[in-house]
């Protein structure tokens, strides 16, 4: 309900948690290649992860959105939105790898609970932020054409 109020739409917000299927796909086999059981712990993970994957959409979403606003086409708004909205994508994913990856391969005590939720971590943000890059354009290409017949469109508002 917070996203269709943001997006004034009820098309875009799908198209934003569309992402969030990946990032899941992407916890579990983490988890199962480093043999780390899903625990606790490592759903908090997937918690933290379900935010940092929203928000790589949204940045693609809201931007394309404000580009059509502009007076652009769906896919010229995406081929000028999808290019600069990659670097705040890309560092932030890589930021939040980085941070993990000690945690992720911590021996001391307390260990047990550190390394479920970082491997998820590193493994839901690994496998969603290169899929969304490639997955959220098209889908907001598809559901678009949904949009342009109502009066929700972001091109008709002014």
């Amino acid at each position: 309900m917070v996203l269709g109020t943001q997006f004034d739409s009820f098309i875009h917000p799908l198209t934003v948690l569309l992402a969030l299927p990946f990032s899941i796909t992407g916890a579990f086999l983490f988890l199962f290649l480093t043999h780390n059981s899903l625990n606790l712990y490592s759903m908090i993970g997937l918690i933290l992860l379900m935010g940092i994957v929203k928000k790589n959409s949204i940045l693609l979403v809201d931007f394309t959105n404000e580009r059509r606003r502009q007076g652009m086409g769906v896919r010229e708004a995406l081929l000028d939105a999808c290019p600069i909205r990659l670097r705040p994508i890309l560092m932030t994913s890589i930021a939040i790898i980085a941070a993990a990856i000690p945690e992720a391969f911590s021996k001391g005590s307390g260990a047990e609970t550190m390394v479920p939720m970082a491997v998820s971590i590193i493994g839901g943000v690994a496998l969603s932020t290169i899929l969304t890059l490639f997955v959220v354009p098209c889908a907001y290409e598809t559901f678009a054409k949904f949009e342009a017949n109502s009066k929700q469109s972001p091109s008709n508002k002014r």
